[in-house]
């Protein structure tokens, strides 16, 4: 079974940086994407960064020039480094698996989330 474990959210002062980090483990081949997708209380979910496993990088405008991502696929890790943080970065931020080729199955995992705060 596939599991995504996310960790290195937390409350950060305006301007300030965090490292958010997500393990996949299980009977993993290979994933072909991973990616941080972040959810406000109100607002849709929606997609921060993803990266391929050969290192093709995308990001939502929003974030642009003060997130970046990346990825090991040996350890099927992927980092999000979040600087010049801003209170409109408060959300929930998911870790997904894209396209994984497990023992037992092929899809998407999420992982369970975790809590990022901008707040002076």
């Amino acid at each position: 079974q596939v599991q995504l474990v996310e960790s290195g959210g937390g409350l950060v002062q305006p301007g300030g940086s965090l490292r958010l980090s997500c393990a996949a483990s299980g009977s993993i081949f290979s994933i072909n994407a991973m990616g941080w997708y972040r959810q406000a209380p109100g607002k849709q979910r929606e997609l921060v960064a993803a990266i391929t496993s050969g290192g093709s990088a995308n990001y939502a405008d929003s974030v642009k020039g003060r997130f970046t991502i990346s990825r090991h696929n040996a350890k099927n890790t992927v980092y999000l480094q979040m600087n010049s943080l801003k209170p409109e970065d408060t959300a929930v931020y998911y870790c997904n698996a894209h396209g994984v080729v497990a023992l037992t199955r092929v899809g998407d995992y999420w992982g369970q989330g975790t809590q990022v705060t901008v707040s002076s």
